[in-house]
């Protein structure tokens, strides 16, 4: 219980950390990592009983997500041509793996956060995928 609370302890510093971030590349990427982090974060809390932990670690996936693909918008390069767009979204494919099986792990009544937060990730993921696939503009 101690260790989980002095890892939400550090998790809520991540999202500020990654956010003051300078490198607009280098924000999407600690975003994405520590996404996959908060997913760790959400199954120990949801193992440990801890709900309370788990939804606020399932929100700041979301924020995470929002952050890389906030920071990479901002980048103004063209989509098709970034290595960082395309990682971005293999990371997403990923972490959308992880979240898919999180849900199958967690109960009835815990499915809908993750849900929530696998549409968000979805959503974003489609978008990049959309930007790398379009032609120039």
């Amino acid at each position: 219980m101690i260790q989980l609370l002095a890892l939400l302890l550090l998790a809520f510093g991540d999202v500020a950390t990654v956010k003051s971030e300078p490198d607009l590349e280098r924000r999407s990427e600690l975003a994405l990592a520590n996404a996959d982090k908060q997913v760790d974060a959400a199954k120990q809390a949801y193992n440990g009983g801890d709900e309370k932990a788990e939804q606020q670690a399932l929100v700041e996936v979301r924020e995470l997500v929002d952050v890389s693909y906030d920071a990479l918008e901002h980048t103004n390069k063209a989509p098709r041509r970034s290595k960082y767009y395309k990682n971005a979204e293999l990371k997403l494919t990923a972490l959308l793996r992880r979240l898919h099986s999180f849900r199958d792990q967690v109960s009835f009544e815990s499915r809908e956060a993750v849900d929530a937060v696998i549409k968000r990730v979805s959503d974003v993921h489609d978008e990049l995928l959309a930007a790398i696939m379009s032609k120039k503009k």
